[in-house]
Formats: structure tokens, sequence, C-alpha cells
């Protein structure tokens, strides 16, 4: 039986003006080829909560630093399960919405795993997310960028 490591992480659906969410490609090193795009955000560190984390990675992957009372509350939490370099996760995981008017992303702050399987970011509409036969989580991610952007406008009115 595989041993099933559990982990929490802080995740963030940057979104910008637009409406697109920041998505950042990469893969696994024990699956060349293999590759999907995701958004910004990781495990947490030894003492950090998800918003913590999701503050750090933010950095880390894109060179955008914001306080954890900026993100505010979790727009979504999920339990997903995947492999990744040989190990099987059980990830419990916090989305938190950031809006920004533009951003031009610098990954000068990415750790050596990150440089070696992060390849590319790009800004993605929810149609283009759902027009695409790429790998892409979360998996509902266009519809939660729709809900999300929906509820934005409603809150304005």
């Amino acid at each position: 039986m595989t041993e099933v490591i559990d982990r929490r992480a802080g995740r963030v659906l940057l979104v910008d003006l637009a409406g697109r969410v920041l998505l950042l490609h990469g893969g696994d090193p024990a699956r060349p080829g293999l590759h999907w795009w995701f958004t910004p955000g990781g495990g947490l560190d030894e003492g950090e909560t998800t918003v913590d984390a999701a503050c750090r990675e933010l950095f880390e992957e894109t060179g955008l630093r914001v306080a954890p009372t900026r993100l505010g509350e979790p727009v979504r939490h999920e339990v997903t399960e995947f492999s990744y370099d040989g190990r099987q996760y059980r990830q419990e995981q916090d989305f938190f919405l950031l809006r920004v008017p533009d951003w031009q992303v610098d990954t000068a702050g990415m750790d050596e795993e990150e440089r070696l399987t992060i390849t590319e970011h790009r800004w993605w509409s929810a149609a283009e997310i759902e027009a695409s036969h790429e790998e892409i989580y979360p998996a509902d991610l266009a519809a939660l960028l729709r809900h999300l952007i929906v509820d934005a406008v409603s809150e304005g009115s």
C-alpha cells in the first residue's frame, strides 16, 4: 500500500481588471512530458497558516508581495489527491482571491524546484479555460472564476 502524505496548502486566484486569472504551467519531475496549468500557491511551511503560505508562494512564483490581510478569507476550500515526484498526496487547500489592475510576473523568487518544474505563465479568461483541451486545475476553474466575477460586480453595484 502506498503511503499518502497529508498536507495543507494556500493558493491564490490572481485576477486582473479584464477578469483573467494568472496560471502557471508546470509538470512533475517523475513524469516528464506531463504538464498542466495551475494557480500560484503551495504547501505550508512550519508554523504557517494557509493565507501565510498563499502570500509567500505568490511572492516566490510571481514576485507580487501582499500582506495576508489583503487576501482576506478563503473563497474556496477543497481536498484534492494527486501524485508528485513519486509520492501520493492528499491536500487540503484554501483559495484566496486577489484582484489586481495589472501585474508583470517576476520569477526571480522561485526556489530551485519551482525553477525546474514551472515553465511558463499566462493570463486566462474563463472562456479560454473552457475552450482549452489542456489540463487546468482546479478542474472547475472557469465556473469558479465566472462566479467570483459576478459576485464582485454585484457587490460593486
